[in-house]
């Protein structure tokens, strides 16, 4: 395979993406495969090619604040002519600015795929542009870098992460391509503590004034603000002042190299705490191997392969927490947190105070933590994201038409095989995948798109339904289940989504529905149960009825003086029970039915009684006179005159009145 690594870094400079693309690369060429690395230079003219030709360098401005970054034109069109020349099968870009730009430049003109690995949190590093500490402008810096971040994953077939700390960052700026979390790899027999030279060893400490007792804390990387190097040279300091004899290297050059060798004479440690400056790269291990542990207060990793060459290099961590190290840094076992310059003091005691066995043991540990992050692993997923890239892009969809009818956006798709496709898709997925006509999409998005389909589709009758009439999630959720062929993972998503727009709230539902059923004079029995039916919580019911100022009581006369109306013709005593039944049918406690009922006035019903006694006993000898007569009819008018309420008494002075 033909493939070409784009970076803005590369050895002899010494960071994180240099190293990462300097292994990348070698392990790619192990493999038999043909690999160009772009990178820069600092000074003007056209580019040129180190003496292999296997590096083109392209002109550009050192950035001495940057710590010696180059930063370069994305517009090379001499350059662009020279990767046309190479037949590339893939392009790699482990930089955004300069040289990652002229990656993207180069894939879309010559039309090849696009692989971007994102190495850096550029939100830690808002401080370089931010010169006058304005907490709006390190805002607005920050803003700025989500909004490039997806620009620039979004232009890449795929993107990779170093860490799942980096890919969720990614997926918070709204990363719409597939992101892979792959850990750079390391050539580990590099910094194994077997291949280490104890000659060696004993001379670099010889060098820096320390002697082989000594136990020596080494830092290795970029001195910087984001890396916090003054937690740790803080610490070292009031360990030292508590009387424990520990010494420090700090490799590495920087905008705070000053600054921290300005700190290290105030506290007076320029004894035990020495600074290297830059080192070259092969020499890396060797300084390792003369330490007795590793150190970094930074927060700032998308990796932390440092801590990965410590680790390798048999070197116990000292390091602030932080995710990416979750599987890295185990709490006794390879290393410890620290919280800040005083917790530190108690975990270099603690180090200091370990037996031979103890150490030795540690070292183990941390040998055995890193082997999962080998550059052959490194090199084997790296390759299958290339593999599935040039796949993807040589299956493109090209969007010929878009049609958006109410929240639903129909796409007419053609391939490079003329393969012609429609599909829906909703306004979202429409928005975050970017989409536009004469647009890309991948066919594995246009398979994703197929799939979540009938999402769109059931999302759509969800709010025609919704417009219509408020529903419970319980309702949709039913409604979804029995009336589409989504799966339970796109129910959710669509419940999800339509209570994050507000189509769906239980709550609002909820007192609007015991808002309606009070109005219809419902009591809080059958509210509740109304509403549980529909899938409301028991405890949300029960704290919004007690929320409410409205008295149960009162509405439950409200409704019986509406029930008295219809007692016209009827008894005290039958119209007190109709009254009374009617209430608990209506959901009313007993309690409240049986106060309620006798509350009530029933003066006008009181004063009818013997009237509509009458009339009843006339109802009454009708219904029976064609099949009793004499004593027998009396009998049956009597007991259906007791059986509508009215007193013994009364039946028989009427009884006594009436003509037989």
């Amino acid at each position: 395979m033909r493939i070409a690594l784009f970076t803005d870094t590369y050895p002899p400079q010494i960071n994180g993406v240099a190293a990462s693309t300097s292994i990348l690369r070698n392990e790619l060429e192990k493999h038999g495969h043909d690999v160009v690395v772009v990178t820069t230079y600092k000074g003007s003219g056209k580019h040129k090619w180190d003496d292999d030709h296997k590096v083109l360098r392209l002109a550009g401005v050192q950035l001495k604040f940057l710590y010696g970054y180059v930063m370069t034109s994305p517009f090379h069109v001499s350059a662009l002519e020279e990767i046309r020349k190479l037949n590339l099968d893939v392009i790699h870009a482990q930089t955004e600015f300069g040289v990652g730009l002229f990656a993207r430049i180069c894939a879309k003109q010559l039309q090849i795929p696009l692989v971007s690995t994102y190495h850096t949190t550029y939100e830690d590093y808002t401080h370089y542009v931010n010169f006058i500490n304005s907490r709006k402008v390190d805002e607005i810096a920050k803003v700025g870098v989500a909004k490039l971040s997806r620009l620039y994953g979004d232009s890449s077939i795929e993107v990779i992460a170093p860490s799942m700390k980096t890919k969720e960052m990614l997926e918070s700026y709204h990363v719409r391509r597939e992101i892979k979390v792959i850990p750079t790899g390391l050539e580990l027999d590099k910094f194994s503590s077997e291949n280490a030279d104890p000659s060696s060893r004993h001379a670099l400490r010889e060098q820096y004034g320390f002697t082989d007792e000594d136990k020596i804390i080494i830092y290795v990387g970029r001195l910087a603000e984001e890396k916090a190097l003054d937690i740790v040279v803080k610490g070292i300091a009031n360990t030292i002042q508590k009387g424990i004899n520990i010494k420090m290297m700090i490799v590495g050059d920087g905008p705070d190299f000053d600054r921290l060798s300005a700190m290290i004479k105030e506290f007076g440690i320029e004894d035990s705490c020495v600074m290297t400056g830059a080192k070259n790269r092969e020499d890396i291990p060797a300084l390792y191997h003369c330490a007795d542990a590793f150190i970094s207060a930074s927060l700032s990793e998308t990796q932390g392969m440092t801590f990965i060459e410590a680790l390798a290099s048999s070197l116990p961590l000292f390091a602030r927490y932080d995710e990416v190290l979750d599987d890295l840094l185990l709490p006794d076992k390879t290393g410890w947190f620290f919280k800040d310059e005083n917790d530190l003091v108690e975990y270099i005691e603690r180090f200091m105070h370990l037996t031979k066995e103890e150490y030795e043991q540690m070292q183990k540990n941390c040998i055995a933590c890193v082997q999962p992050y080998s550059s052959e692993t490194f090199y084997e997923r790296v390759m299958d994201v290339y593999t599935n890239t040039i796949k993807q892009y040589h299956n493109q969809y090209t969007i010929v038409d878009v049609q958006v009818k109410e929240s639903i956006v129909q796409l007419y798709l053609i391939s490079d095989k003329h393969d012609e496709r429609r599909i829906q898709v909703s306004l979202d997925d429409y928005y975050n995948l970017g989409m536009r006509k004469n647009g890309l999409l991948t066919k594995k998005q246009v398979d994703d798109l197929v799939e979540r389909q009938c999402g769109a589709l059931a999302y759509q009758s969800c709010l025609r339904k919704l417009a219509y009439k408020d529903r419970s999630r319980k309702e949709i959720y039913d409604w979804l289940t029995q009336n589409t062929e989504c799966d339970i993972y796109m129910i959710n998503r669509i419940i999800e989504k339509l209570e994050n727009k507000g189509y769906i709230n239980d709550a609002r539902y909820c007192e609007d529905q015991i808002s309606s059923l009070k109005a219809a004079f419902n009591g809080n029995d059958k509210i509740i149960k109304t509403l549980v039916k529909k899938g409301i919580p028991y405890e949300m019911i029960v704290d919004t009825l007690n929320a409410r100022k409205d008295d149960e009581e009162e509405n439950a006369i409200a409704y019986a003086e509406k029930l008295l109306n219809s007692c016209k013709n009827d008894s005290v005593k039958k119209s007190k029970n109709y009254v009374y039944n009617h209430l608990v049918m209506k959901g009313y406690s007993s309690q409240i039915a049986r106060s309620v009922s006798e509350k009530m006035d029933y003066t006008r019903i009181e004063n009818k009684e013997l009237d509509n006694l009458s009339k009843c006993c006339v109802k009454a000898k009708k219904r029976y006179e064609k099949k009793y007569q004499g004593t027998e009819l009396k009998n049956r008018v009597f007991r259906y005159c007791m059986a509508q309420g009215y007193a013994i008494e009364d039946i028989y002075v009427v009884i006594d009145e009436m003509e037989w």
